[in-house]
């Protein structure tokens, strides 16, 4: 037996002892209908992160792409998933409701995962349209759901999301040490199909939990008799809903494939959504304004983060496949469960800087967000920094020791620590209640924007050669990615730096607000 198949074992023996604890110890304080979403969340990042571990990888060594098409490819893909939620979010708000928008999310998820087993190229940009469409049903709807279980003001309200963030990443954990290294050691269909299975798996449980009435009235269709009134006296608004969903993955299939012209769209239309905020902020009076100006600042900033740590799914990628000692005990490890790494960091320190931000809050020297914000930027730098400082160690065989990819994977999660709940906490602390879903969907975009541009960065890492079956040359691959990571490293702390002189600035315009 594999190190690989030792390590999968172990950590699926962790999930389920972890996964019980919680719920025997929380059973009493929350509704079950939490642990429900907890379980259906889990197996949907399971099924994303399992096929993310995966997508480059197997557009470089089973479709042999170059590194710059693929790049574009996974940039695009990441884009459009952060993107489709913010129309997903406003057709269950105005027609679906959450559940049906969930369940309708999970089906076109499953199609695209089972498609992906598939290994033909244009099944592949179908499967990406599936993923793409089905995410933007489901990812802002479970969440939204989550906050329907409890009443306004409910102070049970956010352990109950620090719960459902834990399933989250626990399913990312899982992942890559499963679908990645089956997809890698027995074949790249495997490996998909298993993420596959994991999304059906969540749409059982989801359509179990709503048939046992866990969730009681919550997250129906808003008007249920306006779904059904007919539309050119054919189909109904809720059939022509799913009947264009399915009609618009071949869209997003070749937005994926061209991805050129996706990005020029998707640029025009944030921009001009941040423009529109802009306009807003101005017209505000000066203390609402003020504050809007602070979410646009930092908007900068989260989309700079976002942008370096996202490469781990690109280039960080193939940097590990390609010029990291992946061996242990004498059994090489698959590159892709190292994307393990990260959620597990999240997992094990979590708690531990809730209690420090409660412990500084408590002593009146809890850091401003501005501040945390810098403090993860210089952190990613740092991680990027020790990936250059491991290639002093490579050796003649150009092989960074693992011990810099972890020292790495440590500084991004503690980075991502200070800024990501942080972020999400601020913007709804800072935008008027009038604007504030509008205001958090232009944030995620932060996300998208992020993936678009690490596509472009990713591409400087591009290989000159990879024509035909010429081996890549170690000692080449190591010096491309080393100036290009340590670019990033500076351009990170300095950016942080300079935040940090920004950030009495920001506090002062923020007005009160922690």
């Amino acid at each position: 037996m594999s190190l690989s198949i030792v390590i999968m074992i172990a950590a699926w023996i962790f999930v389920i002892v972890w996964i019980g604890s919680v719920i025997y110890t929380q059973r009493n304080i929350h509704p079950r209908a939490l642990f429900i979403l907890f379980i259906v969340e889990l197996w949907e990042r399971f099924s994303y992160y399992g096929m993310r571990s995966l997508l480059v990888l197997y557009m470089i060594n089973h479709l042999a792409y170059r590194d710059d098409p693929a790049y574009g490819i996974y940039g695009a893909y990441g884009a459009l998933v952060y993107a489709t939620p913010v129309l997903g979010g406003i057709i269950a708000d105005k027609f679906l409701g959450y559940r049906k928008s969930i369940l309708l999310g999970a089906i076109l998820m499953a199609f695209g995962h089972f498609a992906l087993a598939f290994e033909y190229e244009y099944v592949f940009f179908l499967a990406l349209g599936f993923l793409i469409i089905g995410n933007g049903f489901f990812k802002p709807n479970i969440s939204s759901l989550v906050g329907r279980l409890y009443p306004e003001g409910d102070p049970k309200k956010d352990s109950a999301f620090t719960l459902f963030y834990m399933g989250i990443n626990t399913g990312a954990f899982l992942a890559p040490l499963t679908c990645g290294a089956v997809g890698e050691i027995f074949g790249w269909h495997y490996g998909f199909g298993l993420a596959g299975i994991g999304m059906v798996l969540g749409l059982v449980i989801f359509i179990y939990g709503n048939r046992s009435g866990a969730f009681g009235m919550q997250g129906l269709p808003p008007l249920e008799g306006e779904i059904h009134k007919k539309v050119l006296k054919v189909f109904s608004r809720e059939q022509l809903i799913y009947i264009l969903s399915f009609l618009s993955v071949p869209l997003f299939a070749v937005l994926v494939n061209q991805n050129e012209i996706s990005s020029r769209i998707l640029m025009v239309v944030g921009a001009s959504m941040i423009i529109y905020l802009f306009v807003l902020a101005l017209k505000e009076e000066k203390v609402a304004k003020e504050r809007l100006f602070v979410i646009l600042i930092l908007f900068f900033f989260t989309t700079m983060f976002w942008t370096f740590f996202e490469l781990a799914g690109s280039s960080l990628m193939l940097f590990t496949d390609r010029n990291v000692d992946r061996e242990v005990l004498g059994f090489p490890l698959p590159a892709s469960i190292f994307q393990s790494v990260n959620p597990l960091f999240i997992i094990l320190l979590a708690p531990a800087f809730a209690a420090l931000w409660s412990f500084l809050g408590k002593r009146g020297k809890e850091p401003s967000a501005p501040l945390k914000f810098s403090t993860s930027l210089i952190q990613l730098g740092l991680g990027f920094g020790a990936l250059v400082l491991g290639a002093q160690f490579a050796g003649e065989n150009a092989l960074v020791p693992l011990v810099f990819l972890i020292l790495a994977y440590l500084l991004h999660t503690t980075g991502e620590l200070c800024i990501s709940p942080i972020g999400l906490s601020l913007v709804t602390k800072l935008s008027a209640t009038k604007i504030v879903a509008f205001v958090m969907g232009i944030w995620f975009l932060s996300s998208s924007f992020a993936h678009l541009i690490g596509a472009e960065i990713a591409k400087l890492t591009s290989l000159p050669q990879e024509e035909g079956d010429v081996e890549i040359p170690l000692q080449a691959s190591l010096s491309v990615y080393t100036e290009v990571f340590g670019h990033i490293a500076w351009i990170s702390i300095v950016t942080g730096i300079f935040l940090i002189f920004l950030a009495p600035q920001l506090k002062r315009w923020m007005h009160g607000v922690k």
